[in-house]
């Protein structure tokens, strides 16, 4: 066997993609993922296949023990910045409002044209301007 090939010795090549340090493969590789999107011949991934793909991934990673395992504490944090993050969407927060008050009275019905079953009184549009209202202060 010459130097440098791979052979039943376990000699490896020093040569080639693979034996490359991960910082090199990773900017070569986006080099060729930034060409693919100029040429528009890149994979546009849908919601439901990137959800698959992160699965894998996932699973991938517990399997191989290199999975990220989040403390209590880290997860209150993650959790606490994803509700601010969501709660600076004050259309996202409006729509929530009016689902809860079309829910809590009948479909968009306010308190006193319902059957009188609704503990919460005030029409649905001050239900919707106090949902996107209450985070604002946050």
């Amino acid at each position: 066997m010459s130097p440098g090939t791979k052979g039943s010795t376990g000699n490896q090549s020093n040569r080639g993609f693979a034996s490359m340090d991960e910082d090199k493969q990773r900017e070569i590789a986006s080099m060729g993922g930034k060409a693919a999107h100029e040429k528009g011949t890149a994979h546009e991934f849908s919601s439901e296949e990137a959800r698959e793909a992160g699965s894998k991934g996932g699973k991938a990673a517990h399997e191989k023990g290199t999975a990220h395992e989040f403390s209590s504490e880290e997860a209150r944090k993650a959790g606490r910045k994803g509700g601010q993050a969501v709660s600076q969407d004050s259309k996202h927060m409006a729509d929530i409002g009016r689902k809860g008050g079309e829910s809590s009275h009948g479909g968009g019905q306010s308190a006193s044209s319902s059957s009188g079953s609704s503990t919460r009184g005030g029409t649905h549009e001050q239900h919707v301007k106090a949902g996107s209202q209450s985070h604002k202060n946050k």
